[in-house]
């Protein structure tokens, strides 16, 4: 999903991800980005913040995949991993495996199954 939108941020990067989920915490910590785009926004998508409620009126399914907003583009799901794990100077497995968009496709899927299942193993609820 790419969409131009109306909250853009110069010279930075805003990241929706489930602050609740440990797997996604432990990603947006992982990735190094300050050095490549500038001042990060980590935004918590169990948040009542309003952009949350702009991207899901967009269609946006945070239980679908963390969302991405940089350069005036939307990006949601694998698309966002990719572009994530592509600015990153992180380093590790997950990070090289998410750079390539076409690896971050066929992987993220089995990704969010597991984020699925760990959400019900430690009794947390959904998102939507």
């Amino acid at each position: 999903m790419t969409q131009q939108t109306t909250h853009q941020m110069t010279g930075g990067i805003q990241i929706f991800y489930d602050g609740e989920c440990p797997l996604c915490s432990s990603y947006v910590r992982m990735i190094n980005l300050r050095r490549a785009v500038g001042q990060v926004e980590l935004i918590d998508a169990r948040s009542g913040d309003l952009r949350v409620a702009e991207l899901r009126a967009q269609g946006v399914d945070f239980d679908s995949g963390m969302a991405v907003r940089h350069g005036g583009r939307l990006c949601h799901g694998a698309e966002a991993m990719a572009l994530l794990s592509a600015l990153s100077s992180g380093r590790g497995p997950l990070i090289w495996l998410m750079r390539a968009p076409r690896r971050a496709a066929l992987v993220y899927p089995v990704l969010r199954a597991g984020r699925g299942a760990l959400l019900r193993l430690l009794g947390r609820s959904r998102i939507g």
